[in-house]
């Protein structure tokens, strides 16, 4: 894939690789400084080529920022690249039901995904992470919160 095309949705390998809990990282403008805002999540889910669910914390700053301004952005790395997938977020549901935490569910619907690799390259290794709590809890809520995701 050449550098930096830009897509208005998914391209399947992108829709497969959210088919699953996995590292994103999520860019808002903060609500108070009007600056951008990072954070990292792991709660999300393609629901078709144009919309993306993520679950969070329903305290998380993240929330307060949507809700002053809706755009975002979510960086993905997969497909040996990486992607900036621009979009509208809204909250869908302030409380996500089925799962043992409150978290909200919020909607994302893509605007345009571009491929943001720096030329000449390709990502060889993918970021891995480990749950630092109780394996077993973590993977019972991880599969809690992408099946409530799914029937949302």
């Amino acid at each position: 894939m050449m550098a930096n095309q830009v897509e208005p949705k998914l391209i399947k390998p992108l829709y497969d690789e959210l088919q699953e809990e996995r590292f994103v990282t999520l860019v808002t403008i903060d609500h108070e400084t009007g600056g951008p805002n990072i954070s990292a999540i792991s709660w999300v889910l393609a629901m078709d080529e144009s919309t993306i669910y993520f679950a969070v914390d329903n305290r998380s700053r993240i929330l307060e920022n949507i809700k002053e301004n809706n755009q975002v952005v979510i960086n993905l790395i997969a497909n040996e690249s990486t992607y900036a997938i621009q979009g509208e977020a809204r909250i869908k549901e302030e409380r996500l039901g089925d799962v043992p935490l409150i978290l909200a569910l919020v909607e994302v619907s893509i605007r345009d995904v571009r491929d943001i690799m720096f030329y000449g390259s390709k990502i060889i290794s993918e970021v891995q992470y480990d749950k630092t709590y109780d394996q077993n809890a973590a993977q019972k809520l991880d599969k809690q919160v992408m099946e409530a995701m799914k029937k949302a």
